[in-house]
């Protein structure tokens, strides 16, 4: 994410100044429009096999607007269901011996709970007991020597589901979503290229909501705060037109006036950068100069 180019931005202050000021220059800022720009990148590398996008392009949250060639994911993440299905026969086998085992641990300490309740009555012996429970703790050694046996399948198993998890993830990315509301300004590839992760596909920006980057002087910083309504006006023909904004952001250092300014006296003044947020009906585009007005100030 990143903001239109600041320098643009600072560049054209200067026929802000001449095109946007009426004629009796009281506006109280100068600057151009921007807009929050999100390039979105490939997530996956392959043959771009669909990408429904053109520049000006309205798009949708979570619209659908490609895909990236998934054929060799899916070949491998069959193979790997292959491996599985062969490594878990084989844990079948360790794992019946280790179910046989515990249902003879089971009926050994049934005979050792008989066999405490006759020594209680009398009728049974300590030397039974202790064959019971010898019995006993052989197969629990038998039922530990097992799963040790079996722990290095177990483990191969895990691996494997976690390999199908990242390849589920690697198919789920192959699909292009759009991830916000906005008008498509850049794109970079089309349908059939080979892109790679990280590669741009499109540039996106939600233009409902402009962004007008002012410069303001230390003297007019007080009278300025945040959530404050003003009105920006741009070119409208010969006239102006006028629309409502709010501050959203003043900069908390100065910095110099841009270069671009004429005199050598203006170029060293210390300014204020001021952002705006103004409702777009349609004509306001990036880069646009405008006029930043704090009163109903009346053009002449």
């Amino acid at each position: 994410m990143k903001k239109y180019n600041a320098i643009l931005t600072i560049s054209m202050s200067a026929t802000t100044l001449f095109s946007c000021s009426d004629a009796s220059g009281t506006a109280d800022g100068y600057g151009n429009f921007e807009a929050t720009e999100i390039t979105i990148s490939a997530e996956n590398n392959g043959k771009l096999l669909q990408f429904d996008v053109q520049e000006g392009d309205t798009l949708s949250k979570a619209q659908f607007i490609g895909y990236i060639d998934t054929i060799p994911l899916a070949l491998k993440r069959e193979q790997l269901q292959v491996s599985k299905a062969i490594i878990s026969s084989k844990s079948k086998g360790v794992l019946s011996q280790i179910n046989v085992l515990n249902a003879k641990l089971k009926t050994g300490n049934i005979n050792k709970d008989r066999m405490q309740h006759l020594i209680r009555d009398n009728a049974g012996t300590q030397k039974q007991l202790d064959d019971v429970q010898g019995e006993i703790a052989v197969i629990k050694s038998q039922i530990r020597s097992v799963e040790i046996q079996n722990a290095p399948v177990v483990n191969e198993l895990k691996a494997i589901d976690v390999q199908l998890k990242q390849l589920d993830d690697q198919i789920e990315k192959s699909k292009i979503i759009n991830p916000i509301a906005g008008t498509v300004l850049t794109k970079y590839m089309e349908p059939n290229e080979i892109v790679s992760f990280g590669k741009p596909l499109y540039k996106i920006a939600d233009l409902k909501m402009m962004q007008l980057r002012v410069y303001v002087s230390e003297t007019q910083l007080a009278s300025l705060k945040i959530d404050q309504e003003v009105t920006v006006k741009i070119d409208d023909g010969a006239a102006m037109k006028s629309y409502k904004g709010r501050i959203r952001w003043v900069a908390s250092e100065a910095e110099f006036t841009p270069k671009i300014i004429q005199t050598k006296e203006e170029r060293t003044a210390l300014v204020y950068a001021v952002k705006i947020d103004v409702e777009n009906d349609g004509r306001i585009k990036i880069g646009m100069p405008a006029e930043l007005w704090l009163k109903n100030k009346t053009q002449n």
